[in-house]
């Protein structure tokens, strides 16, 4: 295979970027996620992929819940202080507020809508761990249109 042809092949596919929140005893975290799709309307599902051996994906397996948090065009900073890794300061992440519901994961108040997952199935293959999560909660703070990585100039795949 062509190295170079597979990289641009598969940055061709269209993505979205999102904050995704998890929890565990020590506290909530949260990344700058962008391999997510949804899977099912009934029940409705989304599948989710979260780089192995990160505090995140270690999160998400041991305690089988997270969030998707929606941004909105144009905060491309929002989500790139979530490249990094980062810790609660109060209400706060990287200095964005956030709140709980149901999974206890965070919900950022700056995105425009989010929905919250019960992971009902996971395979462990590949350096990216998928979780296949049922979605429980969903709220919307707004209306607007989604942001995406072509637009960040940003690119994951390949």
């Amino acid at each position: 295979m062509d190295p170079k042809a597979k990289k641009a092949a598969l940055r061709g596919i269209t993505y979205g970027l999102y904050l995704v929140g998890t929890k565990d005893d020590n506290g909530v975290n949260a990344f700058a996620g962008n391999f997510l799709t949804q899977t099912s309307f009934e029940p409705p599902m989304v599948a989710l992929a979260a780089k192995a051996g990160t505090r995140s994906q270690e999160q998400i397996a041991a305690n089988g819940v997270f969030s998707v948090n929606v941004l909105e065009s144009g905060q491309k900073d929002v989500v790139t202080a979530f490249f990094r890794p980062v810790e609660p300061e109060g209400s706060k992440l990287a200095g964005y507020e956030f709140y709980t519901e149901e999974t206890g994961c965070p919900i950022f108040k700056d995105a425009l809508s989010f929905f919250e997952c019960k992971v009902v199935e996971q395979v462990e293959k590949g350096d990216h761990y998928i979780y296949v999560g049922e979605v429980i909660n969903a709220g919307v703070h707004r209306e607007g249109d989604p942001l995406t990585m072509k637009e960040t100039g940003f690119y994951y795949g390949g």
